[in-house]
């Protein structure tokens, strides 16, 4: 059982979390470089290993850095997310390196964007949000039927530094590491996906990613 002092702590840092978000947007990546001791966008990376060619829709692009990365590559990525001060961060980060943001600010749970559309849908980090049955659903239905939607949410850290070791309580409390718990993958079954876990092996860190695919044999065969 949770002692009170922890959840009292795990609840301080998602009310910061959240203010950091939105109030505070303009601190995040520092904050997110200090609390992964330098090693957030290699995490971010992970998402990235062997997605197909197609269209990307990143959702909850924070700061955009990733959309900025994948803009580099020469790929066609759009991005959406609900808060006004991430999307202000982001359009100015991808302006001033000469690319057009494709962003476009609304919550997962219902966006503006025509059915079967994208090849790949991308989230790092999310909160809960991410699981909702509504944003699943939303999800299913932009996505090309041989798309993929991946996730990055979870990391183990192996490094053995003490920096390493005080991202590793730092994320326990986040709920952002540990143990993967069973039934994880019902949501996505709920929806309409097949879903595994897949591990990336990285310098000072295990990368946990969900790879979600619409399970078309349960199209196929519904009524």
């Amino acid at each position: 059982m949770e002692s009170p002092s922890r959840k009292l702590l795990r609840t301080a840092l998602r009310i910061f979390f959240e203010k950091l978000y939105s109030t505070y947007a303009w601190a995040y990546d520092l904050v997110a470089w200090i609390s992964s001791m330098g090693q957030w966008r290699t995490w971010q990376s992970a998402a990235l290993d062997g997605i197909p060619e197609g269209e990307i829709l990143e959702i909850g692009h924070g700061t955009g850095h990733l959309l900025l990365r994948l803009m580099k590559l020469n790929r066609k990525v759009y991005g959406i997310d609900p808060s006004v001060q991430m999307t202000r961060v982001a359009r100015k980060r991808i302006r001033h390196a000469g690319y057009d943001p494709l962003i476009i600010l609304s919550k997962a749970q219902r966006m503006p964007l025509p059915e079967e559309r994208f090849s790949v849908i991308l989230s790092t980090f999310p909160s809960e949000y991410i699981f909702d049955s509504d944003t699943l659903s939303e999800v299913y239905r932009v996505m090309r039927p041989e798309g993929l939607f991946v996730i990055v949410g979870n990391i183990r850290i192996t490094g053995r530094g003490l920096h390493d070791r005080f991202a590793a309580w730092l994320y326990r409390i986040t709920g952002q590491t540990g143990e993967i718990m069973e039934g994880w993958d019902e949501p996505f079954l709920d929806q309409g996906f097949t879903a595994q876990l897949d591990r990336i092996q990285q310098q000072r860190a295990i990368v946990i990613r969900v790879i979600a695919r619409k399970d078309l044999t349960r199209s196929m065969f519904a009524p």
